[in-house]
């Protein structure tokens, strides 16, 4: 298909789409719905997809694709409300936005903080559409290069970058925290022999640990207890007099923005990694370039804006591999993997030949669902940030509430609320000898994919080291890896330090 008729066929559905006043309606209710599920905790944007699929079965396939990929960029963005106002994320893509996104509202700048969110999620959103339909055959045929070494070794670098980045007393912490949440991981049958491991013959840990009630006890039952310990508010920022987005900022941070969303898509690209690594790798990337790194965690505008692009950039990156190989390139795209087989549409090689205007018409729904996000975001802006000037004593019953339903709605499981529980207060205690907690959740989160793909790369080897060595990607990660490391051991900072003198007096000027 010639770009004359990519663009031809682009309006076609976009026309097409907005003619049915039923579509506008269910792509505003849609999107406003992802917000929610993304701003409470528990309730992902996995969950929402999968909870709206059932409801979308009687609907022409183009409403359905309006209504699912609204909620899907809705809750993803959604997550940014809870993580800037109360700093506990609503998703595990959003973990990254807290960094940043909660001292800026502690500061009593809640809405310029989620102007800016809401503005790099849109901009993030576009730039994720746009390479989804300009450079889907490219990044379709990298992926396809990653085997079970190269994504062991990505989950891996998931939780080293994540632990080394969100560190702020010793940096072996991070990783500790990350090597916990590894662990956590592997309770459970695994998914390549179906044995039990560290179940203690309790039938209710054969299914595993589940994400969503240790996403919730670790950031949500650590903050109550503080709350309650030092009988302190949530914070109660000054008047909110600007809601709209300092384009000023944002344009101050367009190299972020523009790095943030090819990060967003490369790691969407990818099948099974998802937004929150996304999220977690472009705020490094931030951090390291900065020429004051020390900023970051205190407000930073710039983690802010890299974070909330790279994760919404990389819902369009993981559209690539779902709809070109049929592979979901995250969580939420596996949920929509299915509702696309419900609605006829085999996502695949094939689907350019038998439905050759499909990509093009996913791109026009992006572009809607990206539009409805940013209104609905800055209609509900300032009523959001009213949540920091609820009393405490009103504020945190709900949350509580809130973290318990959000755990037992995941499968209506009682076992979810006995793990949340100790997760958090675990998590308190780890919170109170300063270790970080969300490179615990991004081992939980990566830990399967880790552990299934080492083993079977160790099986398919009989045991051999040579296939990490003999692949160039697969050295590429490895390299990374051990600099991400080697960069924060002090006896290696110490070296660089004095070859870096060294160089400067070979170089400078003699006498």
């Amino acid at each position: 298909m010639s770009l004359f008729d990519q663009f031809s066929t682009f309006f076609s559905a976009m026309g097409g789409l907005l003619s049915d006043p039923a579509n506008i309606v269910v792509l505003m209710l849609a999107s406003f719905m992802g917000i929610v599920f993304g701003a409470m905790p528990g309730l992902t944007a996995t969950l929402g997809v999968a909870l709206l699929t059932t409801l979308t079965y009687g609907m022409p396939l183009g409403t359905a694709l309006i209504a699912l990929l609204a909620m899907y960029v809705g809750a993803i963005y959604g997550g940014s409300y809870p993580s800037i106002l109360i700093n506990i994320p609503g998703t595990a893509a959003s973990a990254a936005t807290a960094m940043d996104g909660y001292p800026i509202a502690q500061k009593g700048e809640g809405g310029r903080a989620l102007g800016l969110t809401t503005t790099a999620s849109f901009l993030g959103t576009i730039i994720g559409m746009v390479s989804l339909v300009a450079f889907a055959p490219l990044i379709a045929e990298l992926a396809l290069q990653f085997t079970s070494y190269e994504f062991f070794l990505l989950a891996f670098f998931g939780i080293v970058i994540s632990g080394t980045l969100t560190s702020t007393d010793l940096v072996y912490k991070g990783w500790i925290a990350g090597l916990l949440g590894l662990a956590l991981s592997t309770i459970g049958r695994d998914h390549l022999q179906f044995y039990p491991r560290y179940t203690f013959d309790t039938a209710a840990l054969d299914g595993g640990i589940e994400v969503v009630p240790v996403l919730i006890g670790a950031f949500g039952i650590p903050q109550i207890i503080k709350v309650l310990r030092d009988r302190l508010s949530m914070g109660k920022p000054a008047e909110v007099r600007r809601i709209l987005p300092e384009f000023r900022t944002i344009a101050r941070n367009i190299k972020h923005i523009v790095r943030s969303s090819l990060i967003g898509v490369g790691i969407g690209a990818v099948p099974g990694v998802g937004e929150d690594i996304a999220g977690w790798v472009s705020y490094g990337a931030a951090k390291n370039t900065s020429k004051h790194p020390e900023t970051f965690g205190t407000g930073e505008p710039a983690g802010l804006v890299s974070s909330e692009t790279a994760n919404n950039a990389c819902i369009g990156g993981a559209l690539i591999p779902l709809l070109t190989l049929g592979i979901p390139g995250s969580p939420p795209a596996v949920m929509l993997l299915g509702a696309l087989m419900l609605h006829g549409v085999n996502p695949g090689p094939m689907i350019t030949f038998e439905r050759p205007g499909f990509l093009v018409e996913v791109t026009a729904v992006m572009l809607l669902a990206s539009l409805a996000m940013w209104i609905n975001g800055m209609l509900l802006a300032r009523q959001v940030v009213k949540v920091l000037r609820v009393p405490t004593t009103i504020f945190l019953p709900v949350v509580a509430v809130l973290c318990v339903i959000g755990s037992y709605a995941l499968g209506l499981n009682i076992v979810n609320l006995y793990l949340m529980v100790p997760v958090g207060i675990a998590a308190y205690f780890l919170t109170e000898m300063e270790y970080p907690i969300s490179p615990l959740v991004i081992g939980v989160i990566l830990g399967p994919m880790a552990d299934e793909n080492l083993r079977r790369a160790l099986m398919v080897s009989e045991g051999s080291l040579a296939g990490f060595f003999s692949r160039p990607v697969s050295v590429l990660l490895i390299v990374v890896i051990m600099l991400t490391v080697l960069s924060q051991i002090p006896a290696y900072k110490r070296w660089r330090a004095r070859m870096w003198q060294r160089l400067m007096r070979r170089t400078g000027p003699e006498g």
